[in-house]
């Protein structure tokens, strides 16, 4: 049992939380109380905007429903064309916004950023407050509405994000009341240690080199959500880098660590 035990926190790629020799650093891990704001723990730096690449289909979510792009959580359903990005998991299969939020499907992100445009995302991230806000992409490429969320100009630090989850929680951003019911009903759940229930999306993605290739040995793993129990309430960001190319999502390994951690996170509230 001890083998296996040391064996899933080397393949997570993070100490938890015994000093174990690691594959990724931590970034920050940030909790608050989902009713106040109140940092009930707040660990590394927290303040430095970073791509949120997957972690923005929640307020892409929001926004898709607000504005009718998305209709319900198995609505509309889009068929892979010739030409999508064809790497995840499922991402060739029919797509329904339940689907695309589990699977993190990002030509069904661009479905919905192409059919509202640049400008009415940019007035929508303003109205959240969500980072930077810019929907711009790559300089001089003109590709804003396929990547500006992933390793492009739309940043976001931990605090903003999770400072943008509790107004979600609190349903109090400018968005009706069936978007965020909607977007609640497709982000996922994971059990955690002592009868909590987590919530939330990951996202994982890769600096860029002078040369516009990939630095595959340096990806940026979220996870961001809320943790329920009892009537109680919390919200979280944790952010991690890679040390060295390893195989899967930074975005996964990330969550995977933070689901074991969280006995002694948990502890720390």
């Amino acid at each position: 049992m001890t083998r296996f035990i040391l064996a899933l926190i080397v393949a997570v790629g993070i100490a938890v939380p015994a000093a174990m020799p690691s594959q990724a650093r931590e970034i920050c891990t940030l909790i608050l109380d989902a009713s106040t704001g109140e940092a009930l723990l707040e660990r590394g730096d927290c303040t430095t905007p970073v791509t949120p690449a997957s972690t923005f289909k929640i307020p892409l979510a929001l926004i898709g429903f607000d504005s009718g792009v998305l209709v319900g959580p198995q609505t509309p359903e889009l068929a892979f064309t010739p030409g999508d990005p064809d790497w995840g998991d499922r991402w060739t299969e029919n797509t329904d916004p339940s689907d695309w939020m589990r699977y993190s499907v990002l030509w069904y992100s661009q479905r919905i950023t192409h059919a509202l445009g640049a400008a009415t995302m940019t007035d929508y991230l303003r109205a959240f407050n969500y980072g930077n806000a810019d929907m711009s992409g790559d300089a001089g490429f003109d590709n804003g509405l396929e990547r500006a969320w992933v390793s492009s100009s739309l940043a976001i630090s931990p605090r903003d994000q999770a400072a943008f989850l509790v107004k979600l929680l609190a349903r109090d951003l400018p968005v009706s009341t069936a978007a965020h019911e909607n977007t609640f009903a497709i982000i996922d759940a994971y059990p955690a240690a002592d009868g909590w229930t987590l919530r939330g999306k990951t996202g994982g993605a890769y600096p860029r080199n002078a040369d516009r290739s990939f630095d595959y040995t340096a990806g940026w793993g979220w996870f961001v959500g809320w943790a329920e129990r009892d009537g109680r309430t919390v919200v979280f960001a944790q952010l991690n880098q890679d040390r060295t190319r390893l195989s899967g999502s930074p975005g996964t390994r990330a969550r995977d660590a933070f689901i074991a951690a969280w006995p002694e996170l948990e502890a720390a509230l």
